[in-house]
């Protein structure tokens, strides 16, 4: 049974932005860290430090490795952006939200687990690769559509001048969580020799497992306080759809909301540079760098964990910022930071060159975020009741652009053979962002 707290109770609060402890473990071992690693070891061949073959011969094609885990990625994203407001518009009807939450953890969670199969010799088992990649589709959908529902809660169990706030700490458990597991899988995977493995790959298979577990347990508590969501009617095939009718509607109603409009193109567009980034920053630093004798695998966890200690930091800057200087004007000044990494990242070869970027990014990224999903909250109408189609609508803004931005890497890559030009070409992502936010009327916030 789920305790029933009035808005703005600071136990609903606290309960709402635990969920970021729950599920960004995720994100930092699947998405950014330990998979990656453990891709690379699946698909690259190297002779004395230098990469020989990075190809991988899937539905009897042939693709570059990089190219083939982004194509995946953002087919993944493709399905969430269509069955987001499938449904968002169904919780918002029937009620329940708290119930699609906890179905798309569950298959996250459980995907995330099923990765401890996930065989290393591809050449002597190749179907580990379908059943591989198909666990790390569903993870990623159950990740990202969870996400729909637990953002869309926000306004219903905050108080706009709580937002920015409970937004910005929500980011911060999360970073703080999944820095703990992540150095608990960091001692792990290279002291293997201690917990009496051979070498570190079951320490890496085994902390996918651990995601999976953590994610599930501690989203419990925030399912103990969130509410269920208020009742309209019972699920008929009439209402199936609905969600998509919400978003015409939304769609409508932005036709009128300049401020709105504006703000949600901006997003759009800078987002797609963001995410792509966030998703292929340790493809990158396996491929592009020159480790040296330094262990490759322990240098991009360092870079990893550096990113998230920082970005606790650059949240709670950020949420300062945007109250003194106002949201709008907070991320421009952000965007213009991310090209300036774009441009620095184009040029570095060196595990320090590469360190200093990771801490920079770490700044920014956390804010950015935390940020552009409180300022989407603000904007909305004051009247608004269905905020789980509002914020469908904006979810599905992000994903397109995902997809946009990881088709965009994984063909540069493929055509190039080299990330660093992909990673120039998302430069022109972040200006075009910058032109549309400036266009954003400055009226509060």
């Amino acid at each position: 049974m789920s305790k029933i707290l009035p808005k703005g109770h600071k136990k609903l609060l606290n309960a709402w932005a635990f969920y970021d402890w729950a599920n960004s473990v995720y994100n930092l071992t699947i998405s950014s860290a330990v998979f990656p690693i453990f891709w690379g070891a699946l698909t690259i061949t190297k002779v004395n430090g230098v990469i020989t073959n990075d190809t991988v011969r899937f539905l009897g094609f042939d693709f570059n490795n990089d190219s083939l885990i982004s194509y995946v990625t953002a087919l993944a994203f493709l399905v969430v952006s269509f069955i987001s407001p499938l449904l968002s518009g169904i919780a918002d009807y029937v009620g329940n939200k708290k119930n699609f939450l906890k179905f798309f953890c569950y298959l996250g969670a459980l995907s995330c687990i099923g990765l401890f199969f996930f065989d290393l010799n591809l050449n002597e088992a190749p179907d580990y690769l379908w059943f591989g990649l198909l666990c790390y589709f569903l993870a990623l959908i159950g990740f990202w559509s969870s996400l729909v529902f637990y953002n869309s809660y926000l306004p219903d169990i905050a108080f706009p001048e709580q937002q920015d706030a409970i937004s910005a700490k929500g980011y911060s458990l999360g970073y703080i969580g999944s820095v703990i597991l992540l150095i608990i899988n960091l001692i792990m995977i290279m002291k293997f020799d201690w917990f009496g493995f051979k070498n570190e790959w079951m320490p890496m298979k085994i902390s996918f497992a651990m995601v999976g577990i953590w994610w599930i347990g501690f989203s419990q508590y925030t399912y103990y306080y969130l509410p269920k969501g208020n009742k309209k009617d019972v699920l008929t095939k009439a209402v199936v759809f609905n969600g998509f009718k919400e978003l015409k509607i939304i769609w409508k109603a932005l036709k009128s909301d300049i401020r709105l409009r504006r703000y949600l193109s901006a997003f759009f567009v800078y987002s797609m540079a963001v995410q792509t980034i966030m998703l292929i920053a340790t493809y990158f630093g396996i491929e592009e760098l020159d480790w040296g004798e330094q262990n490759a695998t322990t240098g991009l966890i360092i870079s990893i964990l550096l990113i998230q200690l920082v970005a606790v930091f650059g949240a709670y800057l950020t949420s300062k910022a945007s109250s003194k200087f106002g949201n709008i004007n907070t991320l421009i000044v952000i965007n213009f930071i991310w090209i300036g990494i774009c441009v620095f990242a184009y040029t570095i070869t060196t595990p320090m060159q590469f360190y200093i970027t990771a801490a920079i990014v770490g700044l920014v990224m956390g804010g950015i975020q935390a940020l552009s999903r409180s300022t989407y909250s603000k904007f909305l109408p004051e009247n608004a009741v269905d905020t789980a189609s509002y914020f469908s609508f904006y979810d599905v803004s992000e994903k397109i652009g995902i997809v946009i931005g990881m088709f965009s890497y994984g063909i540069i890559a493929q055509v190039t053979g080299s990330v660093r030009y992909s990673i120039l070409f998302l430069i022109l992502f972040f200006v075009v962002g910058l032109i549309l936010l400036f266009r954003v009327p400055r009226k509060n916030p």
